[in-house]
């Protein structure tokens, strides 16, 4: 889903499990595009006064107003921690105004119990400070994709 909104040149801005809707055999569909938009030059500047889930936004994005798929890319690094918590809220015990201090100061999310070392790393590369460094959706998906062929159990 994300790897061909980037091909399209879309960000959506508010990508988080929420806006994951899943039906029939597991199928997982990203909703709630009111906050999409069409790039040009790679960049979507907000307007001033403009709303975000903050626990999940990109801190250029949430500090900046500057959105990039890149800012996708960390919100996707957060979404992952909602799935392996099964659905806890990012950031537990923060304030909004502390995970933006935080995180600017370079706080990560430490690895959720239970969830492998591999998927916390993918994580941690979704949330580098400078968002030319963070992985595209076509390496996030290459990733996952290989990784649930290695971890099932005929591969084990």
């Amino acid at each position: 889903g994300m790897a061909y909104i980037e091909r399209m040149n879309y960000i959506h801005r508010d990508l988080r499990a929420a806006n994951i809707l899943v039906g029939d055999n597991l199928v997982c569909k990203i909703a709630d595009f009111g906050l999409a938009r069409l790039i040009e030059d790679n960049e979507y500047t907000a307007r001033q006064g403009a709303k975000f889930p903050i626990k999940w936004t990109a801190p250029e994005a949430a500090l900046y107003g500057r959105f990039t798929i890149k800012s996708d890319v960390w919100s996707f690094g957060i979404l992952l921690t909602e799935l392996v918590t099964k659905g806890r809220v990012p950031y537990p015990g923060m304030v909004n105004r502390e995970v933006l201090e935080q995180v600017e100061r370079g706080y990560r999310m430490p690895c959720p119990q239970g969830c492998p070392e591999s998927l916390h790393e993918l994580m941690k590369l979704c949330w580098k400070k400078d968002p030319d460094e963070r992985p595209t959706f076509e390496y996030i998906q290459s990733f996952l994709e290989d990784y649930f062929t290695a971890t099932e159990p005929q591969y084990q």
